[in-house]
């Protein structure tokens, strides 16, 4: 008897991301039915996004997992009618476009690149950018995204040290933990990258006090959470010179508002949440592979620790 797996991401997300969902499972042989609609008692396994109008899980007993379709789940982890295992995305394709978003932004200001496509005057600026062996990179959050990132610059020669709340050890990378290890991982950074989950002990973990830890003129590249940063903060250090730029990918309230002061700062660079999307082909194979383990009573891929909230 086929699988019923219900697609529960609202009406956008279900087109956009159905048809590859579909041919994903049929590719891994599983025989199930996906829809939009279906008996709540009959539904095996929920893909799902949080802005869906599903919000009640209690009648859906029988589901064996929720499949988020996005990396964060910090929406639904705390959904108190939800007790069936929940496992987030981690999409090959979502990894490969955060990797370009943040080596390409640190490039950008590691070799001063605005310095000489904004030029008006049209001045012969002659001075040559440090090595990147010359540079430090925080990377804050080195779970999948960030460990990816980290090497990724770390192959083009930055000093790249990575931090993280609890202990955790990367072959070839220098790694800090706890609010120490924060410090050390902070001090002398030209670049700060912060990759963490929105948890309640992540928000403002990029703080006055933090940025006082930094290299003066440093950079800071948030692709990960808007609450990482205390905007009031980030803002008074861009102001004193403290903070040298900053390139901004996601924020509290989105879109931004009109007449927020990232838009108009002159050290600050907007990007709307662009740098990892959930790609439809990639996290289709993730979905159907979850499904597939599930079946064959293997462990699911990338299940949430409700405790952590990630």
């Amino acid at each position: 008897m086929p699988l019923t797996v219900l697609l529960a991401a609202g009406a956008a997300n279900n087109d956009r991301y159905g048809p590859h969902i579909a041919t994903a499972l049929a590719g891994a042989g599983i025989a199930a039915t996906l829809t939009d609609q279906a008996a709540p008692e009959t539904v095996d396994y929920i893909v799902y996004a949080p802005s869906s109008p599903l919000q009640d899980f209690t009648p859906y007993r029988n589901a064996k997992a929720v499949l988020n379709l996005w990396a964060g789940v910090e929406r639904i982890t705390g959904n108190p009618t939800l007790t069936q295992p929940l496992c987030r995305m981690v999409d090959p394709g979502l990894t490969e476009g955060m990797v370009e978003w943040v080596v390409g932004h640190t490039m950008r200001h590691h070799i001063g690149i605005d310095r000489y496509t904004v030029a008006p005057d049209r001045t012969w600026n002659h001075d040559c950018p440090p090595l990147a062996r010359d540079r430090k990179v925080a990377m804050l959050g080195i779970g999948a995204l960030g460990e990816t990132c980290a090497r990724a610059l770390k192959a083009l020669n930055f000093h790249v040290e990575g931090w993280s709340r609890g202990p955790k050890s990367l072959p070839g990378l220098v790694t800090h933990q706890g609010q120490d290890g924060l410090k050390a991982a902070l001090s002398g950074a030209d670049f700060v990258v912060t990759l963490l989950p929105k948890t309640p002990d992540t928000e403002n973990t990029i703080n006055a006090e933090t940025i006082g830890w930094m290299k003066r003129g440093a950079v800071i590249l948030n692709p990960g959470r808007g609450a990482l940063i205390d905007d009031e903060a980030l803002l008074a250090a861009l102001d004193s010179g403290q903070i040298g730029h900053a390139t901004l990918d996601v924020f509290r309230v989105e879109p931004l508002p009109q007449d927020h002061p990232f838009w108009a700062h002159p050290r600050v660079t907007v990007t709307p949440h662009i740098a990892a999307d959930t790609r439809p082909d990639t996290s289709a194979e993730v979905v159907a592979e979850n499904i597939r383990r599930g079946e064959a009573g293997e462990p699911l891929l990338h299940l949430v620790d409700r405790v952590r909230g990630y």
